[in-house]
């Protein structure tokens, strides 16, 4: 048996194995790297023989400790991310976002999977109505911002109970909002469906789908806040499993209410509005009963429950420039819906199907993002801004691989992958044809995806709204409406504005992170 010691002075951290020896020796203290030692270990990690070997002490790492770090990140162990090692902090956070994000991926395809066995028109109505989603996407992850940087810089303060006031603030005012959006968007879907330019057969089809979802949009509303508030506190697994929970109740629920199958009702595509309903629902009671027994480390309880109007300011106010920082990508999205919509269901329905695939490659990417975020704001908590900084390169460095295998297995699988959707080969065409021009850009897209959520971590809101204004609003909007109306790409237009952009995108926020004005901000 050995056991790996972790050592920390200032900014400067390192590692040693101490080896079990027989009796009379005295243990050996081996350095894995260069750096000015004190003793008093911060961490101790006990391993198996078998990390004694010279590449484990190369590496610093053993089979057996990765496998023993896994299972504590999936098992939600607590631990400290302002001390010890950051790969092993970025590990123990990123395995469950991760998988939470893979989990919303999988529902992603899953639920336009069963949809495409019905018609065209029945994707095209699950294409534009999550358009309108999206806006109270927008407005949720505003909120989820703020109260993930609030939430990880209290908890790097080592204050839990200031982390779950601020918690509680986020909840309230994320029900507040919710519950309004949601009555409007339950009365005036049909005429939301017209401002979109449906076609007959989509309104036809797909009106009380959109009521349905837009009605029940509170679910899915607080299901952000929530999670955020778990993520920022360092309780990835908990969220992890939240959306395990309500997804998981979704996938199975769907195709029995789309085809009716045993007792259960055929109602069409409504039935998938449904379904996702109930599943979030769900989701949100499991959430909050975690969150009032303690989820690790956060736990409500009854004195935080009072309001809190100067918290609730602060974060209201960073909320609204978040929202609008997202806001402004999420317009762009419903733009290059209706300049697609343009070209007719078919196209419309192989854009759904590639933005779907886009979605269940991009949303584990955003779980290692996510890591970034909760470790920036913690260790900003505690002071540490270089800390904050490596982490984001080592975060980042993840996802560039991680995104560029995908892009790889998506471009040169495309139409394997996209006959599993669809069987028109006019939508296929489409679909395979938009997936490869956006796989190239997959490194790019994880580049600027992780950099964007530091600035956020750091709770620096303000430089990712500009960045988004100028890419989305200035260059990737006036970009493919050129391209779609005078040229002869037509359709792909869409497609290769949204590579472009995300390449842009990336190259300016590495620009102003290397600044590092993001480490004075203050939460």
């Amino acid at each position: 048996m050995a056991a790996i010691v972790i050592w920390k002075q200032g900014t400067w951290s390192s590692s040693c194995e101490i080896f079990a020896a027989p009796h009379g020796f005295t243990p050996s203290l081996l350095p894995l790297q260069r750096g000015r030692f004190q003793f008093d270990p911060v961490e101790v990690r006990l391993t198996s023989p078998e990390s004694t070997t010279p590449s484990a002490i190369a590496s610093g790492h053993s089979v057996g400790s990765v496998w023993q770090d896994l299972r504590d990140a999936i098992a939600g162990k607590t631990h400290d991310y302002t001390q010890g090692s950051i790969r092993r902090s970025i590990f123990l956070l990123a395995v469950p976002m991760v998988l939470e994000m893979m989990m919303e991926s999988l529902f992603a395809v899953t639920d336009v999977f069963f949809v495409s066995r019905l018609s065209a028109a029945a994707v095209a109505t699950v294409g534009l109505t999550e358009s309108l989603m999206i806006i109270i996407y927008t407005i949720a992850m505003g909120l989820a911002i703020s109260a993930t940087a609030i939430v990880a810089r209290r908890i790097g303060e080592k204050d839990s109970d200031a982390a779950a006031r601020a918690a509680v603030q986020g909840m309230v005012l994320g029900l507040a909002i919710s519950v309004a959006i949601s009555i409007v968007g339950a009365i005036f879907a049909r005429d939301l469906l017209v401002l979109m330019r449906a076609e007959p057969d989509v309104l036809a089809t797909g009106t009380n789908f959109t009521r349905v979802l837009l009605g029940g949009s509170a679910t899915a509303f607080m299901l952000f806040v929530i999670n955020a508030v778990f993520r920022g506190a360092g309780d990835a697994a908990v969220a992890m499993r939240v959306l395990w929970l309500a997804n998981g109740i979704n996938i199975v629920l769907g195709p029995l209410l789309i085809f009716g199958v045993g007792p259960f009702p055929e109602m069409g595509v409504t039935g998938a509005a449904v379904a996702t309903t109930i599943g979030r629902g769900v989701g949100v009671l499991y959430a909050l009963n975690r969150l009032m027994k303690g989820s690790g480390h956060l736990a409500i309880k009854r004195k935080h429950l009072a309001i809190e109007l100067g918290t609730m300011g602060n974060m209201l106010r960073m909320s609204l420039t978040s929202t609008f920082q997202v806001l402004v990508g999420s317009l762009s999205w419903i733009v290059l819906i209706r300049l697609m919509a343009a070209f007719g269901s078919v196209a419309m329905a192989g854009y759904t199907i590639a933005i779907r695939l886009l979605m269940f490659a991009l949303l584990p990417a955003y779980g290692l993002g996510n890591a970034a975020a909760t470790m920036v704001g913690q260790s900003l908590g505690a002071a540490d801004s270089d800390r904050a900084e490596q982490a984001v390169w080592t975060a980042t460095r993840y996802n560039v691989w991680f995104l560029g295998l995908m892009g790889v297995v998506f471009f040169l699988g495309a139409p394997v992958i996209i006959g599993a959707f669809t069987n028109d080969p006019e939508v296929a065409h489409v679909a395979i044809r938009g997936l490869r021009i956006m796989a190239v850009g997959f490194p790019m897209f994880a580049l600027g995806m992780s950099l964007e959520q530091a600035f956020n971590g750091a709770g620096d809101v303000k430089t990712p709204t500009w960045i988004n204004i100028i890419v989305f609003w200035m260059f990737e909007i006036p970009l493919a409406w050129l391209l779609s109306e005078h040229s002869d790409w037509l359709w792909q237009s869409i497609f290769i504005s949204v590579l472009c952009a995300y390449s842009f995108l990336a190259l300016l926020s590495l620009v102003l992170f290397r600044r590092g004005k993001w480490k004075t901000q203050k939460v």
